[in-house]
């Protein structure tokens, strides 16, 4: 290598050429070269929430008396760049990597402190004047300081997935008025039960994803509780009580996200519940999601041989092969996210488990998995709702052709007729074809008025029908 591109830094391993105009050192190189796992490079919310609580933690050691200001303005000056977006391409490491994140925080510890010494007027590499773990990393460890930015970004990231779920309620929400009159047959068991209003359908969907924001933004209330000036293991060593005191309120001056500082910082340092919780409430929105994209495809099924009681949007050709075939591609990537996001459900909840004793060294991979279920979540929500669920139609003349032609109504008829009597019909309707309605004439057993009331369509989806009993007749 020519040397006059290059510059020597040394650790206590040994020497090791960096590249000349390079902001990251010898920490984060060596992270890159060990850890090359997913050929991508930490999240840019996470490279973000690292200068933010570097440079909350700056201001703290200076209000503490430990810290000069002209070091402190720097470090702080070196954040808010990286915070506006600058110098990201010199964050190197690879999310999922070993050392409980070490090599993210050091690579964080590295740029800014390279980028405070060059506006000191000092040249890269030399940490005379700012040094990576002696003034950037101050009061902290990788310990407090990478759960803390972890924590950062997750919040950050889940305000878009909140925010397409909410979306999507409200659109939900104005299918359920607009599809309130359409009457189609429920189904049990996949067989057919009694009728249902499409916009009742509809209007449960949007109650299940009121129930899965409300859980989501009830998690996320755990993760705002941090670890700063938890240090190592949580006991606070070399943390300055000052220090200790005015971190977190100025990590919120930094960011304002309601943060606190956890109880025991023992605790918040050993374990990750907390992230836990916020994954399991999105497997479980995911889960939903897909239970409705699939309840829409059944739905949609056909054209000819299927319900078709509902159209979804045409998007794409469905096929190479069949002309004219059109696929439900949204509802299906929208289960295919799903499954992404109870798979990454899985890993955190192993990342998780697998921490022992006085820390949990698996949070890199946690915190990649769970990114990317807040990023895709969102995003397939965001298409399901756009290309899908603002768009679909009913059916309303199938769907009346299918409950006139069910069997299923007769359960209206049972408190007026008996069940024995019910079954009856039943039976022969399914055995000859003919409608409910007229067999129970025929019988002799309800008037073609009594029919009328009872088989009203709006009456057979609401409560309240007054039953006659058979000692009336």
């Amino acid at each position: 290598m020519d040397n006059l591109k290059f510059r020597i830094e040394s650790d206590s391993i040994g020497e090791k050429e960096i590249p000349t105009d390079a902001y990251y050192g010898i920490n984060a190189i060596r992270g890159s070269e060990n850890f090359t796992i997913t050929g991508r490079k930490i999240h840019k919310e996470l490279i973000i929430a690292l200068a933010q609580v570097k440079k909350a933690c700056a201001v703290s050691n200076f209000e503490a008396g430990i810290m000069t200001e002209e070091v402190k303005d720097a470090i702080a000056k070196a954040s808010d760049e990286i915070i506006d977006g600058k110098l990201h391409d010199h964050f190197i490491c690879d999310p999922i990597q070993g050392g409980a994140g070490t090599t993210a925080n050091m690579n964080a510890n590295e740029v800014i402190a390279n980028r405070a010494n060059e506006i000191l007027g000092g040249e890269l590499g030399t940490y005379d004047k700012v040094n990576p773990n002696d003034h950037v990393n101050m009061g902290q460890s990788t310990n407090d300081a990478f759960p803390t930015a972890g924590k950062i970004a997750a919040l950050q990231l889940c305000r878009k997935t909140l925010d397409e779920l909410r979306k999507l309620y409200d659109a939900l929400l104005e299918k359920s008025k607009e599809f309130d009159h359409v009457i189609k047959m429920g189904r049990t068991h996949l067989q057919d039960a009694v009728p249902i209003r499409l916009g009742q359908e509809f209007h449960a969907y949007s109650s299940a994803i009121k129930r899965d924001i409300a859980r989501i933004e009830y998690a996320l209330d755990g993760i705002r509780v941090v670890n700063m000036g938890a240090s190592a293991v949580g006991t606070g060593i070399n943390v300055d009580t000052e220090y200790l005191k005015v971190i977190v309120p100025n990590l919120n001056k930094v960011i304002d996200l309601g943060l606190t500082q956890a109880d025991d910082l023992v605790d918040g340092t050993n374990n990750l519940d907390v992230f836990v919780a916020v994954s399991a409430a999105l497997k479980t929105a995911a889960v939903n999601l897909s239970k409705m994209a699939n309840d829409l495809r059944l739905m949609a099924s056909g054209p000819r041989c299927g319900f078709s009681e509902i159209n979804l949007p045409e998007k794409q050709a469905g096929s190479s092969i069949m002309p004219g075939k059109i696929n439900p591609v949204i509802a299906e990537v929208m289960s295919q996210v799903a499954f992404n996001v109870i798979g990454n459900d899985i890993t955190v909840t192993m990342a998780a488990e697998a921490g022992q004793l006085q820390l949990n060294v698996f949070e890199p991979v946690l915190l990649y998995n769970l990114y990317e279920s807040l990023e895709t979540l969102a995003n397939g929500v965001n298409t399901f709702r756009e290309n899908l669920i603002v768009g679909v139609t009913a059916n309303e003349e199938r769907g009346k052709e299918l409950v006139d032609g069910s069997v299923g109504t007769i359960t209206a008829i049972v408190p007026h007729v008996g069940y024995k009597n019910a079954a009856k019909i039943a039976k022969k309707a399914i055995k000859t074809g003919e409608a409910v309605r007229k067999l129970a004439i025929d019988e002799g057993l309800l008037t073609e008025a009594e029919l009328d009331e009872i088989l009203d369509p709006f009456a057979l989806t609401e409560p309240g029908i007054a039953a006659k009993h058979l000692l009336d007749k």
